[in-house]
C-alpha cells in the first residue's frame, strides 16, 4: 500500500508546472560530475524544483540524497559522506544557511565526493565571487537563476488547481507569478476569499516572512519599507527619508536577494514590494500615511532637481509604469515599459508622417486640424522615437489664447469653458493636451502612450503659478479614460465630435492639493476645494483676514484655500497668519510698524494707535490704507507669481 509520503509526492508532482529550461539543464548534467547551482528569492520554488530533480534522478537510475540545511547542525561534520558505488545525486537545499562554511564546502567537501556524483545546490544567493573566479569551478558548474513563473506556466498551474479561468488574469497580477504567493492566493480562493490584492490574503504575515526572512532591527525594517514605497532607492534618498545611518542600511539592502540594482538605484521584486506595503498598511496605517506623504515630497523634489527634461521624463516613465501596474484604472494599468523609446522635439521631416498617421487612424478632418496646429504651434508638439530614432508617435500640448478661436471646435470648447467658469487673469496660461497617436497602435497601449502620460504627469508636478487651466482632449475613448481623469482631478466637460474633454482649474486646486488627493487616496482623508479669487476679491479677503487675524472667523477666510497657503503644508489659519506677518515685516519700517500696531499686535482702538504714532486720524487712515494696499500687492504677487 502506498505511504502518505508517496501520495504527497505524487500530488506535488501533479501540481508542478513549467520550469522546462531548468529541467533540461539538469537532464544534461546527469551522468557527469559537477555542480548545478540554483538560486532565487524565498518562495520562488527552489525546493519544488529539487523534488522534480530527485524524481528524474531516480528514473535515470541515480540515487538521490536530500539534505536541507535547516535540519543540520552547522559544522564540517553535518554534510553526508558519500562512498564510491552507485551513482548519486546530492541535493542540498537552503544553502544560504551554510554560507558561513562556504569556503570549506567549495574547497574541501565537494572535491572529496566521488567523481560520479552530481551535486545540486539551492539557495537564495547566487554563487559568490570565489566560485566564479576559479576557472575549474566555472567549467563544471551550471548556474540556474530561478525567477517567477511565466504567464502561460502560471495559467497552467491555476488550471491544475481548478481555479475558474475568469480569475486567472487577476490572480496572476496579484502574485506577479511568484509561486509561493500564487499558491497562497489559490488557498485563499478555496477558503471563499476573492483576493483583489495581497492585503486580502489571510496569511500575509507568513508570506512576508518567507519572502524577506529575518530583519535585523526596526531600522532595517524601516529601510525596507522605504525601498518598497519609493520608485528606486539611492543612499541620498534613504538619508532624506530616515536619517544619517542611511549608508549602513543602504549597504544592507544591496545584499538582499529580493532587491535588484538599476542605473537609478535599488528596487525590490514586485511581489516583495506589494507584500511589504500591504503589511505596513494593515499593521500601522498612520506610519504608512506618514511615509507615503514624505515619499511624495521627496519624489517631487527629485524631479525638480533633475536638470535635463529627458531625465525627468525617464523618472516619470518609471513611475507611471510601476504605479500603473497597480492601478485600479484600466487606462493606466496596461501602460508598457518604453524600452529605450524617448520624447523628442519636432523636426521639419516629422510633419508629413505625423499628418499621415493622423489621417490613417482618425481621418482627414482630424489630420487637417493637426496640420493647422503644426503651422500655428510647432513648439507644442513632441514626437516619440524608438532607439534608432524612428518616429513611433506624437502628442501636442497647446498654449491657448482667445486669438485661436474659430479653427478647432475642441479647443474652442476648452477656451469657452474657461471663460465661463473661471476666466483666465492677465498672464494666465490655458494648456490643452489636444493630440496623441501611436503609429502602429493608435490610442491603444504602446510605448508612445506611456511617454505621453509621463509627459502629462511631469507637467503636473512642475506646474507653474501662471497656469490657470489644463484641458485634455486627446483621447477618443471617454469610457476608458474618464475614471482615471476624474481621479486626477480633471472633470468631464463635454463631448466634441464624439470625443471627451476634461478640464482642471489649477487656481481652485493646485499641486499641493493634487498631492493631498494622492495622499488621501491611501488614507481616506477628505480633500477640500476653494474658490478662485479675482484681484478685487483677493484684496477684500486680505482686509478681512487682517480684521479677524486673532478671531475664529479667520478659519473661514477664502485665503485659507489659496495657493500661497496650501503650498506651506501647514495648518491653513496658522499659515495665513504667518504669511500676513511676513508680508508686513517686508514693508518699509513706518508702514510695517503701522500694520503691526493696528492688526498684528493691536494697541486698542485705531484712534489710540494714531495717537501713539503721533499722527492725526486722517493721516493715520491714509497711511494705513497705503500699508494694506502694499501688503495686498505683495501677497498677490506671491499667490499668482506675477506683479
Amino acid at each position: 500500500m502506498p505511504s502518505l509520503g508517496h501520495t504527497l509526492r505524487e500530488l506535488r508532482r501533479w501540481s508542478f508546472t513549467g520550469r522546462d529550461e531548468e529541467v533540461a539543464v539538469f537532464r544534461e548534467a546527469l551522468g557527469g560530475p559537477g555542480v548545478v547551482f540554483v538560486h532565487g528569492p524565498g518562495g520562488v520554488g527552489k525546493s519544488a524544483l529539487l523534488d522534480v530533480f530527485a524524481d528524474l534522478a531516480t528514473e535515470k537510475g541515480f540515487e538521490p540524497v536530500r539534505v536541507d540545511a535547516r535540519h543540520l547542525t552547522l559544522g564540517r561534520e553535518s554534510l553526508p559522506v558519500l562512498a564510491d558505488g552507485a551513482p548519486v545525486v546530492l541535493l542540498v537545499d537552503t544553502y544560504e544557511l551554510l554560507e558561513p562554511v562556504d569556503d570549506w564546502v567549495r574547497e574541501q567537501y565537494l572535491p572529496s565526493l566521488p567523481e560520479s556524483c552530481l551535486v545540486v545546490i539551492a539557495g537564495r544567493r547566487e554563487p559568490g565571487p570565489r566560485w566564479r573566479a576559479d576557472p575549474a569551478w566555472r567549467t563544471v558548474m551550471r548556474i540556474i537563476a530561478l525567477g517567477n513563473l511565466s504567464e502561460p506556466d502560471g495559467r497552467a498551474y491555476l488550471s491544475s488547481q481548478g481555479v475558474p479561468a475568469e480569475a486567472y488574469e487577476r490572480l496572476l497580477k496579484i502574485s506577479s507569478g511568484h509561486p509561493l504567493t500564487l499558491s497562497m492566493v489559490v488557498d485563499a480562493v478555496r477558503r471563499g476569499v476573492e483576493p483583489r490584492s495581497l492585503s486580502d490574503l489571510p496569511d500575509l504575515g507568513a508570506l512576508l516572512t518567507e519572502l524577506i526572512g529575518e530583519v535585523p532591527s526596526t531600522r532595517h525594517r524601516t529601510a525596507l519599507e522605504v525601498c518598497a514605497l519609493v520608485l528606486v532607492t539611492t543612499e541620498d534618498l534613504l538619508r532624506s527619508m530616515i536619517g544619517d545611518d542611511a549608508g549602513e542600511l543602504f549597504a544592507w539592502l544591496r545584499t538582499q536577494v529580493f532587491v535588484d540594482e538599476s542605473p537609478y538605484g535599488l528596487h525590490p521584486h514586485d511581489v516583495v514590494r506589494d507584500a511589504i506595503m500591504a503589511d505596513l498598511r494593515w499593521r500601522d496605517p498612520a506610519r504608512y500615511a506618514d511615509l507615503y506623504r514624505r515619499k511624495l515630497a521627496v519624489f517631487h523634489e527629485q524631479v525638480r532637481s533633475t536638470a535635463a527634461e529627458r531625465e525627468q521624463l525617464d523618472l516619470m516613465v518609471m513611475t507611471v509604469v510601476l504605479n500603473g501596474s497597480r492601478s485600479p484604472f484600466t487606462a493606466l494599468a496596461s501602460l508598457p515599459p518604453t524600452m529605450g523609446a524617448y520624447a523628442d522635439g519636432l523636426r521639419d521631416d516629422d510633419r508629413e508622417p505625423v499628418v499621415a498617421m493622423t489621417a490613417r487612424w482618425q481621418g482627414d478632418e482630424q489630420a487637417e486640424l493637426v496640420a493647422h496646429w503644426l503651422r500655428r504651434r510647432p513648439e507644442a508638439f513632441r514626437v516619440f522615437r524608438g532607439e534608432a530614432g524612428d518616429l513611433l508617435g506624437f502628442g501636442a500640448c497647446l498654449d491657448l489664447t482667445e486669438a485661436d478661436l474659430g479653427a478647432d471646435r475642441t479647443t474652442d470648447a476648452m477656451w469657452e469653458h474657461a471663460a465661463e467658469h473661471g476666466p483666465p487673469r492677465a498672464g494666465d496660461r490655458v494648456r490643452a493636451w489636444r493630440f496623441f497617436l501611436d503609429r502602429d497602435h493608435g490610442q491603444r497601449p504602446s510605448r508612445s502612450l506611456t511617454l505621453f502620460v509621463a509627459w502629462q504627469m511631469l507637467e503636473v508636478i512642475l506646474i507653474g503659478d501662471d497656469t490657470a487651466w489644463s484641458f485634455v482632449g486627446a483621447f477618443g475613448d471617454g469610457e476608458l479614460w474618464s475614471p482615471a481623469m476624474e481621479f486626477l482631478g480633471f472633470q468631464p466637460l463635454a463631448e466634441v465630435g464624439g470625443a471627451p474633454v476634461f478640464g482642471r482649474d489649477w487656481r481652485r486646486t493646485g499641486i499641493t492639493e493634487f498631492t493631498d488627493k494622492l495622499h488621501a487616496h491611501h488614507t481616506g482623508r477628505p480633500v477640500l476645494g476653494g474658490p478662485v479669487l479675482s484681484r478685487t476679491e483677493f484684496a477684500e479677503a486680505v482686509r478681512s483676514a487682517l480684521r479677524t487675524l486673532h478671531a475664529p472667523e479667520l478659519r473661514s477666510n477664502p485665503l485659507v484655500r489659496s495657493r500661497m497657503v496650501l503650498r506651506t503644508g501647514n495648518a491653513p489659519a496658522e499659515a495665513l497668519r504667518d504669511l500676513l506677518t511676513e508680508a508686513a515685516a517686508a514693508l518699509k519700517p513706518e508702514l510695517s510698524a503701522l500694520i503691526d500696531r493696528t492688526f498684528l499686535h493691536p494697541a486698542g482702538a485705531q484712534e489710540r494707535v494714531a495717537a501713539s504714532l503721533h499722527l492725526s486720524f486722517n493721516t493715520y487712515r491714509r497711511h494705513r490704507d497705503k500699508a494694506v494696499a502694499q501688503l495686498t500687492e505683495s501677497l498677490w504677487e506671491r499667490e499668482t507669481g506675477r506683479r
